[in-house]
């Protein structure tokens, strides 16, 4: 058994992915291209804020060399998190692309940008996707879902939209069927050494002397872990990732809190408004009500003002008060008020 240094650690990573043709090698089984030139973007490592955020961040220009022949420059976003991170922090890394000027072809006549492919190495699991790689690619359609292919690939299309492969590191399982699986098997978090998560206990048979490619990886890994700086880099690591689970634990706690609290006050506005219901739907019955009093007064007026004129009129015929009353069924009174409307 042969021990490296844990590639998961940012120090250690920053380290490998330094080495250009280490570099070229991972991208290159990453994105399943042949990359024949790979340079670290400018300011690249953007990790100066690492008390808020726990993301480890390398900007690439990769130089791929097509099946016809030609050489296509594109930008690969690689982000590395331990811990479950918020997607608007790859969103906002993803738009510092989108807006950068820098990444616009101004050579061409159509000003196009640069393709981009956006690598997420995850230090956890994302729901209960099984793949261990998952490749995210966008596709044109037309009104009918189907599929557009004549003119595609094309430029313009391809600077609004960028490809993604997400790795999630714990669903390696050792298990080496590809040359991608053999690559990513340095991040294996179940060959951690026992008594020291820093380093990772490999079998050196399962590796090749004769591999080119691999052995050049091995050997940065070896060089890192017998490297005291690393080593206590490393612990700081663990430190800063300690401090930042247990804040993130704390801001958990209270976003549970909020969303308890929101929650109550949700259930007592529906109590509320049900109230509010109940209360116009009494308000509807006395309006409905004071309706009805109100038809009521007007067919009374309406009598009245019958009663008044047939009152009139049997004065006018030559008829008392006291017989109009009796005719009536009414008191002498109620006449005479009808006279005097």
């Amino acid at each position: 058994m042969m021990t490296i240094a844990n590639p998961i650690y940012d120090t250690v990573f920053k380290y490998l992915m330094e080495d250009e043709r280490i570099a070229r090698t991972i991208l290159s089984a990453l994105l399943k291209e042949n990359i024949v030139k790979v340079e670290v973007r400018p300011h690249e490592y953007t990790n100066g804020q690492k008390e808020i955020l726990s993301i480890f961040r390398i900007d690439f220009g990769a130089t791929v060399l097509k099946p016809d022949g030609e050489e296509q420059l594109i930008l690969i976003e690689l982000q590395k998190s331990w811990l479950p991170t918020e997607t608007l922090r790859f969103r906002q890394y993803l738009g510092v692309h989108y807006q950068n000027p820098k990444n616009i072809v101004t050579e061409s006549p159509d000003r196009h940008a640069l393709p981009m492919v956006a690598v997420y190495l995850l230090g956890h699991t994302v729901g209960e996707i099984e793949e261990p790689v998952v490749y995210v690619r966008h596709k044109a359609f037309d009104y009918d879902d189907q599929p557009v292919t004549r003119g595609i690939p094309n430029k313009f299309v391809d600077s609004l939209n960028h490809n993604s492969i997400i790795v999630q590191i714990p669903r390696l399982h050792g298990k080496i069927n590809n040359r991608l699986d053999k690559i990513l098997s340095i991040f294996d978090q179940k060959r951690v050494c026992n008594d020291n998560q820093h380093y990772l206990a490999l079998d050196d048979k399962a590796f090749d002397a004769a591999d080119d490619d691999m052995q050049p990886i091995i050997h940065r890994l070896l060089m890192a872990a017998s490297n005291m700086e690393m080593r206590q880099n490393m612990n700081v690591e663990d430190e800063y990732y300690s401090i930042i689970k247990e804040q993130e634990g704390k801001l958990y706690g209270l976003e549970r809190d909020l969303a308890d609290k929101i929650g109550l006050l949700a259930e007592k506005d529906g109590q509320l408004a049900e109230k509010d219901g109940q209360l116009a739907e009494k308000d509807g019955q006395l309006a409905e009500k004071d309706g009805q009093l109100a038809e009521k007064d007007g067919q009374l007026a309406e009598k009245d003002g019958q009663l008044h004129v047939l009152v009139k009129m049997l004065i006018q015929a030559g008829q008392t008060v006291e017989a109009i009353a009796k005719s009536l069924n009414l008191d002498k009174e109620s006449v005479e008020a009808l006279l005097q409307k």
